[in-house]
């Protein structure tokens, strides 16, 4: 089975009578961060993240409504990992799930981005074979001191 990744602020998502992509913003806490450094931005997603909580608030026309512009209610999330719980008692979003709107009713809204972003930090090159580092990047250089730690210039 393949990995499923946690949701943050920032994901995008689409609804299946819409027209267009939406980007989801976390509303309901503000103390939970995920894949965010400094924790300024990458909120956690959560099941309470209901109501208008998208940037632009629109999936473009909705079919459902005979192409009228869309304007999306979540009423409730499905599919969200039951396991932890917020301080905002919610339960974190995973990449995979759906939420329930109120104009097109059923799980039509999924997360097509989960929102989080690969960055290499110091701690992932120390932790790199400092010979594959060679084959994939001949221009960075690593070296191992007499200590045998890993000396790594200034990313």
């Amino acid at each position: 089975m393949s990995e499923v990744h946690l949701v943050c602020q920032g994901a995008i998502c689409k609804c299946q009578f819409g027209t267009a992509p939406d980007t989801l913003k976390v509303k309901t806490q503000k103390k939970h961060y995920i894949n965010d450094w400094e924790a300024k931005s990458k909120l956690t997603a959560t099941n309470k993240d209901i109501g208008q909580t998208f940037e632009k608030n629109t999936f473009g026309s909705c079919s459902k409504t005979n192409n009228s512009p869309c304007s999306p209610a979540i009423t409730k999330w499905d599919g969200f990992y039951d396991k932890v719980t917020l301080s905002n008692s919610g339960k974190p979003l995973l990449e995979d799930s759906k939420a329930t709107c109120a104009v097109a009713g059923s799980a039509c809204i999924e997360i097509i981005n989960n929102g989080q972003i690969c960055e290499v930090t110091k701690q992932n090159i120390k932790n790199s074979d400092p010979e594959i580092i060679k084959v994939i990047n001949p221009a960075m250089s690593l070296n191992i001191d007499e200590v045998g730690e890993l000396q790594i210039p200034n990313l």
